[in-house]
């Protein structure tokens, strides 16, 4: 009996092996681009990409996407400015400094909430001038936006809060816990702190962050919030880009549209009762930005100028991300 030869079987093993690099090289064009965004573990922005995530919504637009929760604001600005990842969730005010240092983002609108400034219930803060000589916690750093709009509208009043003010910067939940112990006099922190403490009856607003804008002649409800990518990277990446712009449009309008889906959030929130948890949910609905379109872009770059910018070193139109759809 005849031992059939190695040659016989080499068109099969040949056959075998294209099939076999034909099936991996599918499964690798089938695998979606990774998208890394890093965001607060307490912000709101979590609340947002975890909805996106849950309904499938990346992969509805052709991606994957990967949340990485940080501690606090500068570990974000440090992720996304190191690489580590993708993108990020900053104040304008943070891209505009970035930018006229040499590192331009692209800029896709969150949010346009603002906190207020609050002050202890019963005090007697009702106007700039009373915040000399006050003890004043603000979240963040000294780029923060708040604190850039409120030391803006002070200058216009011949103040200089740095000084003239006892002022300490430091993570949003740890003002907080010292605002209530009575160890600050004023707190300029993000809108959803400022929402517990003011429906919890901890806090008074003491100077609405719509007046403060007002003064500047500033217009309200621009999305002084937003998702940044490097200008380079999202050169490179246009389609992943706009692709998560269209499936943050539909989660801001699922949210909008069906109450239903913030029970799925509610664990994310950290809310005690239906009172700090319903003032959240409309929080968070009412910074939903109008459409970016080239009209509102010149208003966001009027914006830096009035706070502090030199017209000549503002973001160029081409960094902020236009509406792909809208959220009508």
């Amino acid at each position: 009996m005849k031992t059939p030869s190695l040659a016989k079987f080499l068109p099969l093993a040949r056959a075998a092996l294209l099939l076999a690099l034909l099936v991996a090289a599918d499964s690798l064009r089938a695998e979606p681009p990774l998208l890394r965004l890093s965001v607060l573990q307490f912000g709101t922005a979590h609340w947002e990409l975890d909805h996106l995530q849950r309904h499938g919504l990346d992969r509805d637009e052709g991606f994957v996407l990967d949340v990485r929760l940080v501690a606090n604001l500068p570990a974000s600005r440090i992720a996304v400015s190191s690489g580590d990842v993708d993108g990020a969730v900053v104040d304008l005010t943070w891209a505009q400094a970035r930018h006229v240092a040499g590192h331009s983002y692209r800029y896709l609108p969150y949010s346009s909430q603002m906190g207020d400034v609050l002050a202890a219930p019963g005090a007697s803060i009702h106007d700039i001038e009373d915040l000399r000589g006050k003890r004043i916690g603000v979240a963040g750093g000294p780029d923060s936006k708040g604190w850039v709009l409120l030391t803006r509208a002070a200058q216009a009043r011949g103040m200089a809060l740095e000084r003239e003010a006892q002022v300490q910067f430091g993570a949003p939940p740890l003002l907080s816990q010292a605002f209530r112990r009575g160890q600050f006099d004023v707190l300029v922190t993000f809108w959803h702190f400022a929402a517990e403490l003011t429906a919890a009856g901890e806090a008074d607003v003491a100077l609405p962050m719509d007046s403060l804008l007002a003064s500047l002649d500033i217009p309200t409800g621009l999305p002084i919030l937003g998702y940044v990518f490097h200008d380079s990277w999202a050169d490179d990446h246009q389609a992943l880009v706009a692709g998560f712009a269209r499936a943050v449009a539909r989660t801001k309008r699922q949210l909008r549209d069906d109450p239903d889906h913030w029970e799925a959030l509610r664990p994310l929130m950290r809310v005690s009762d239906d009172a700090h948890f319903t003032a959240l949910r409309q929080g968070y609905l009412q910074g939903i930005p109008e459409p970016l379109d080239e009209a509102r872009v010149a208003a966001l770059q009027r914006l830096l100028v009035m706070a502090g910018s030199a017209a000549e070193e503002v973001m160029p139109a081409r960094l902020f991300v236009l509406d792909p759809g809208g959220v009508p």
